[in-house]
């Protein structure tokens, strides 16, 4: 038994969302302001404090409605909506999902159950201001508690499966649950992301999380304990910790005794100059030490050995944090493990805290772990973390996006919806599918997280790069004014010619994307013997073909064999003609300057710069033959560069070097500052 679906309606972002869940772990990934945290406090509210919504929790789109209401006013429409959609088989026992079945027909494998919150009309409008500035104002601050009403109820959807709004359209078929039939099929537990874990700054004023929250865990243990005592049925059993807190509970009455006796001497001449004055009786001064305070006061986590130790608040915050999660989810699955609720739900906010990467990479092992160890219990993990994500399971992922950045959010099934939009590329889709998960597994999940991206071909241009970037940001007057390339969010990736593989997973995520590529021509070349054609690379003047594939992909290039629209469609792409009308992204490859169109990378950034790296021909590293950069006539750069380039990323470090050290202003290729430019403003 399992959630299997969880849909909302109608809940500030969360206005139309479906998210499937695993049986086991669900990564919830996004970027900001996507949903993450909203999604949680919707769990929160309705499994566990259904008394805390209020007027902000209702969307924008449904705030004007609110503003008008009035006795014709069809308040259900205005509901915020939760539907648990239970998966269920015939091994599971069903006696507490009963109460959620309308149907007990035995090939039926689901249960609906409906959260809603609606406002209370009747009691709304009897107080409503008739002024409509204070009528707004009003619903405003007092949207909340009593004029909101939080229901329960059961529903079988069977032949309606899919129907958008069932429960609005067949009301009388919804039946009515009480709450403590919910507690008793579904535990739900959180460990929010706001966790007071405090370095050693916060020593002085006292800070301990974890003396607190073993506090927290020892105080769970003994009411467990005072459980045990009280049940016969349980006076047999193995309890260890129930023994422990006993003989600490003796240990704690003996010091009570002995201080009981001091406290007499030390008080005893105050104690008889109250009684009689204030006439009280048997006036005593008492030892009462808790248990529970002890270990909050008196007690703390250490680390090192007993003789040199050193207190909590020393630790990292990572080494904290971690060790906090650890506990709450220590008493998370004591508490599942008490109550053996069908159901176990436990939701962890942004375990990446604090956190270095390879602590989250234990983490996203580890916590697989944690959850498998109790059989009922599925875990919500959301993260911002791409080191968490490239180590789990990509089904595990669903991506929360807003499109546009105002609109409301949607969340997808990373990996079905994804493979679905792969296997549209016919025979190699798959291929490509299998290419894109073992590439963002090894380097590049942080692209869930980005606002934008730019994929380079290799080692040159990722060595380079930042010196484009800083230069674009010098010269740029926007850049200036709003801020430059090197302030925003975007992820660099090095995908080499494999930028096609990416194609819609980049339209999935809806990141705004900058591919700079090489134009990689070749020229059509007949066997001498045989006819049959080859293609070997071809400076661009005189080329008739194109070897990358990227651009033959984003740029719908004919096939091959259709000679005529394939030429036309090359000529297009030296002249730049073919350019993508897809608004996301942006190809951007060599095109013709100053008289000299390049190839590759390498003999544009050369013939930009030829001067300067003449100058410096034997301080540069990467080179060869470099008499020939003296005897050079101005023409073939791509010729001359395939005659001195010896090692591409030493030429690169090298070029960086003088940049950085010796203050070399080396001058970008234009079609790469035409790139930067596009995705900067956009």
């Amino acid at each position: 038994m399992h959630i299997e679906q969880i849909k909302i309606e109608n809940f500030r972002l969360l206005q139309d969302c479906c998210i499937d869940l695993r049986e086991k772990t669900t990564l919830l990934v996004g970027k900001n302001n996507t949903g993450k945290t909203s999604f949680a406090v919707l769990l929160e509210k309705f499994l566990e404090r259904p008394d805390t919504f209020s007027f902000t929790d209702f969307p924008l789109s449904l705030r004007e409605a609110i503003f008008k209401i009035d006795a014709e006013t069809n308040v259900e429409e205005l509901a915020i909506r939760m539907v648990l959609r239970i998966a269920y088989t015939e091994r599971d026992d069903l006696g507490i999902l009963s109460e959620f079945m309308l149907d007990l027909d035995p090939d039926r494998r689901h249960a609906n159950i409906l959260f809603e919150c609606t406002i209370e009309k009747k009691k709304l409008l009897r107080v409503l201001p008739a002024d409509e500035t204070e009528r707004k104002k009003f619903i405003e601050n007092n949207l909340s508690g009593k004029f909101l009403d939080v229901k329960v109820y059961a529903f079988d959807d069977d032949g309606h499966e899919g129907e958008q709004a069932y429960y609005l359209s067949h009301r009388n078929q919804l039946e009515e649950k009480e709450r403590t039939s919910l507690r008793a099929l579904l535990n739900f537990q959180v460990i929010h992301a706001r966790r007071n874990v405090a370095s050693s700054e916060d020593a002085g004023r006292g800070s301990k999380p974890l003396s607190a929250i073993s506090t927290k865990f020892f105080r769970k243990r003994d009411i467990e304990a005072d459980a045990d005592d009280e049940a016969e049925e349980d006076a047999s059993a193995d309890k260890p910790e129930a023994g422990s807190i006993e003989k600490l509970r003796s240990i704690l009455a003996d010091i009570d005794t002995q201080l009981g006796k001091q406290y007499e001497e030390v008080f005893g001449s105050f104690l008889k100059n109250s009684r009689d004055f204030l006439d009280l009786g048997d006036l005593k001064v008492v030892s009462n030490i808790q248990s529970q305070s002890l270990i909050e006061s008196s007690s703390q986590v250490i680390y090192g050995d007993t003789d040199n130790f050193l207190p909590e608040h020393y630790s990292g915050l990572g080494y904290l944090n971690i060790l906090y999660l650890l506990l709450q989810i220590e008493l998370c699955r004591d508490d599942f493990a008490r109550r053996n609720a069908p159901l176990n739900l436990l939701l962890i906010e942004e375990p990446e805290a604090h956190t270095h990467p390879q602590m989250q990479y234990v983490f996203a092992d580890k916590i697989h772990g944690l959850v498998s160890a109790i059989p009922s219990l599925q875990a919500l993990v959301s993260t911002h973390s791409s080191h968490i994500v490239s180590k789990s399971d990509f089904e595990d992922i669903r991506y929360l996006s807003r499109s546009p950045v105002t609109g409301p959010v949607s969340i997808k099934n990373f990996h079905t919806d994804l493979s679905k939009e792969y296997d549209k590329l016919g025979a190699d889709g798959k291929a490509l599918f299998k290419f894109l998960k073992q590439y963002l597994t090894i380097n590049s999940a942080e692209l869930f997280f980005a606002n934008k991206a730019i994929f380079i071909e290799g080692t040159t241009e990722r060595i380079l790069l930042p010196l484009f970037i800083e230069k674009h940001d010098q010269e740029s007057e926007e850049a200036a004014e709003t801020g430059g390339l090197s302030s925003q969010n975007i992820s660099v990736l090095e995908v080499g010619a494999n930028a096609r593989a990416f194609a819609p997973f980049l339209e999935f995520i809806g990141v705004r994307t900058l591919i700079i590529t090489d134009i990689d021509t070749t020229k059509a070349t007949p066997n001498e013997k045989t006819g049959k054609l080859s293609y070997p690379a071809h400076k661009v003047d005189g080329s008739t073909h194109t070897s990358n594939e990227t651009l033959k992909h984003f740029l719908s290039a004919p096939a091959i064999d259709k000679a005529d629209e394939y030429q036309e469609w090359h000529k297009r792409l030296l002249s730049g003609e073919a350019a993508s009308n897809d608004g996301q992204i942006k190809l951007a490859y060599q095109m013709e300057e100053s008289g000299y169109h390049a190839r590759s990378f390498e003999d544009a950034f050369i013939a930009k710069n030829f001067e300067k790296i003449k100058n410096r021909k034997d301080d540069l590293a990467g080179l060869k033959n470099v008499q020939e950069i003296d005897d050079f006539d101005g023409g073939d750069y791509y010729a001359l560069t395939e005659k001195i380039l010896s090692k591409k990323s030493d030429f690169a470090g090298s070029l960086l070097y003088a940049a950085l050290v010796e203050s070399e202003t080396w001058e970008t290729p234009k079609y790469i500052m035409d790139g930067l430019k596009w995705i900067h403003k956009n």
